[in-house]
């Protein structure tokens, strides 16, 4: 079978050089993929509407976001200089999401070559993250009846503290974070899970400490759909990240995760999450392990 993928040209616009933030990687995750295409369907995103964003997001934050009327301090928090590319980028990406958890629920497993802002906040953006792409896509669905639960398995380096208090209040969503303690953000939200993990955890102990919690959560919350946040921000080379996997262990993790998921006969959608290494083509391929283990799955 073929894996649905979405990729929108526009998630990727120019910064600055200088700028810290890899925004060339989703260009050039598109291009490494290349290799995949017969194994992958692409799909474009459309923009996510003001509805779907008022879901999770404060209208005044929309209106400033959309407007460009955020304040340097606000621009600050967010990571990244206003421009319609901006918001252009975060609409699609958080489209995107919408679309790939949509794939999922038709085929069983779907793929976005972006999304995981897990930091964004009901009405204000942090950590690179403007609009919160995985609460989205859970409100969406969950207003339209297409799932009665939804399970969020979050293994980037970070916690997902903007989704974990988007959904603190929804019954019908379950949050799980197993995170590096000791990083960003520097205060923690209270997910429904969280597995907080000491600096320098290396593959093996990583994925030990994963076999033992997620085929129970899965099994306990019979969810109707799994959103994967498959940050490789826990690999060694990562310099925002405390963790030390290898890309072998980020193609193991990937794939345990989709095939937990899959066995079970639950829908899994994966988003990229974080990753933030300067050597753009070694980020891309850690990046790669995500498609690279759907399709060693459904082989």
């Amino acid at each position: 079978m073929t894996i649905p993928a979405v990729h929108h040209p526009a998630y990727t616009f120019r910064l600055p050089a200088s700028h810290p933030f890899p925004m060339d990687k989703f260009r050039v995750l598109r291009a490494q993929l290349e290799d995949l295409d017969p194994q992958l369907q692409w799909y474009l995103p459309e923009p996510a509407s003001r509805g779907a964003l008022e879901m999770v997001h404060d209208p005044q934050y929309i209106d400033a976001l959309f407007a460009g009327t955020l304040d340097r301090a606000a621009q600050r928090r967010s990571g990244f200089p206003w421009s319609e590319s901006l918001v252009r980028r975060v609409r699609l990406e958080t489209g995107g999401t919408c679309l790939t958890a949509r794939l999922a629920l038709e085929r069983g497993l779907a793929l976005n070559a972006a999304g995981g802002t897990h930091h964004a906040h009901a009405d204000f953006a942090s950590g690179y993250c403007l609009l919160n792409d995985i609460a989205v896509a859970v409100r969406v669905l969950l207003s339209e009846g297409l799932v009665e639960r939804v399970l969020i398995v979050d293994l980037d380096v970070h916690q997902g503290d903007g989704t974990a208090r988007l959904l603190a209040n929804e019954p019908r969503a379950f949050t799980f974070s197993m995170h590096a303690e000791r990083n960003f953000p520097a205060r923690k939200a209270v997910s429904d899970l969280d597995m907080p993990l000491e600096s320098g955890l290396g593959d093996e102990d990583y994925l030990e400490t994963l076999a033992g919690v997620l085929p129970r959560l899965l099994d306990e919350q019979q969810p109707s759909l799994v959103i994967y946040d498959a940050g490789v921000d826990v690999h060694s080379a990562d310099r925002l990240g405390h963790l030390c996997l290898s890309d072998s262990g980020l193609y193991r993790r990937d794939r345990f995760v989709i095939e937990a998921a899959c066995r079970r006969g639950i829908p899994i959608a994966g988003v990229i999450g974080g990753g933030y290494d300067r050597d753009i083509d070694a980020l891309c391929r850690r990046h790669g392990q995500l498609f690279a283990a759907a399709v060693g799955v459904v082989q």
